[in-house]
């Protein structure tokens, strides 16, 4: 266990707030830390999905700043509020999830975020316990505190409005309980993505009305995918998750567009904005190289996940595999089944693709290579002889195909 850093509550929040893009506010942070000295913290995140990726360590490594400062940081796992559906930042109705979906996404939720917490120093609560019990005349008082127009003001609910995208009414119930949280935890700070302020803000409202002290707002920002365009998720595919492979994580983040080099070097390897700013100066004038800046990120942010000499090694391996074309050494062997009659059966049958459809559009895309010859026909027959082939899919997934035993 790492012990505390002692700090002036102002060198704290000179910290803390360093990254975020909107506090509310920072001196009330100043001057609840001198006051308290140790904070309770939240973070609340809901089981809508089983993986956790960069997006998500923006607000975990705030949090471990918090617990390194000695603040009390909770984790708050949205078991209840994921039945109701967050539609924060959302054009449309997120479904709610059902008990064994929730379940099953928590499952992995506290080993992956251990990538970055130090569980050890982190509690773990879930709002079933306090959301669960309500009675219906708590649910009226509840949302009586809270107005039509001021839901209407929300940006997600306002668009979908106008525009004459239903709001199911369970929607609004969303930021209620999420409000209450804060209440039930009797929280100093809230932190999350920016897309959650407007319910950050209502909980203030909600701790006015229980005479709480009203909770400090911190929000980061949302981290665009590898794509570069929308915001980083599973559903999205455009994710590179905390748990995957170095060799994965470090062939995902070398697929980021150029020009997102500084925004993953700030938010995803938290370089000091010194450091960032020489970064884009260099990328500007052409004095450093974008292949040899996003190496050197990548290097970063994998190192951050598993360690250095696995960060190096995946590194050795997308320079042998990507740029100079080799084959891996540690290519996994597979038995061919007698029973592919196609190059997209193999495909599933190796596991590079879950359907003969995925297996078919890997194909069209040009992604497919048999012994190093690109595959364009779904179609092809497939045959082996007594000599092993390696098929690859893309620069990262390789497999020696073997005859059959």
């Amino acid at each position: 266990m790492s012990a505390e850093v002692k700090a002036t509550p102002r060198e704290q929040v000179a910290a803390l707030t360093s990254g975020c893009d909107h506090v509310e506010t920072a001196a009330e942070l100043e001057e609840r830390i001198a006051a308290k000295g140790r904070l309770t913290v939240k973070f609340g995140i809901d089981p809508t999905g089983s993986l956790l990726h960069l997006g998500h360590a923006i607000t975990l490594h705030k949090m471990q700043q918090f617990v390194e400062y000695g603040h009390r940081v909770i984790l708050l796992i949205g078991d209840f509020t994921a039945k109701i559906g967050d539609p924060s930042g959302r054009n449309d109705t997120r479904p709610p999830l059902t008990d064994s979906m929730i379940a099953a996404n928590m499952r992995d939720y506290r080993e992956q975020a251990g990538k970055v917490l130090d569980l050890e120093r982190v509690e773990v609560a879930y709002n079933s316990t306090w959301l669960a019990p309500l009675s219906m005349s708590d649910l009226i008082r509840l949302m009586g505190q809270t107005t039509v127009a001021q839901m209407l003001s929300r940006k997600d609910f306002s668009d979908r409005y106008e525009s004459g995208v239903p709001i199911a009414l369970h929607e609004f119930l969303y930021p209620i309980a999420q409000a209450y949280d804060s209440v039930a935890m009797q929280a100093d700070v809230e932190l999350g993505g920016s897309d959650q302020l407007f319910n950050f803000l209502l909980a203030r409202e909600y701790q006015h009305h229980a005479g709480q002290p009203k909770q400090i707002c911190m929000t980061v920002p949302i981290l665009e995918g590898t794509d570069g365009v929308v915001r980083m998720g599973k559903s999205k595919g455009n994710y590179v998750g905390l748990t995957e492979p170095a060799s994965e994580q470090f062939g995902k983040l070398m697929s980021i567009p150029d020009e997102m080099i500084p925004r993953y070097a700030e938010l995803a390897a938290f370089w000091p904005p010194d450091r960032v700013a020489a970064l884009r100066a260099g990328l500007a004038d052409g004095s450093t190289h974008p292949m040899l800046a996003k190496k050197d990120l990548a290097e970063a942010i994998v190192t951050m996940y598993h360690g250095p000499a696995e960060a190096h090694s995946a590194r050795e391996r997308f320079e042998a595999t990507v740029q100079r074309g080799e084959i891996p050494a540690d290519v996994p062997e597979i038995a061919a089944d007698p029973a592919w009659r196609h190059i997209a059966a193999a495909l599933v049958g190796c596991g590079f693709a879950a359907s003969k459809r995925e297996a078919e559009r890997l194909i069209a895309g040009n992604a497919v290579k048999v012994d190093g010859k690109v595959i364009t026909d779904p179609r092809q027959p497939w045959s082996i002889g007594a000599v092993p082939v390696v098929i690859s899919v893309g620069s990262r997934r390789f497999a020696r195909v073997t005859p059959p035993r």
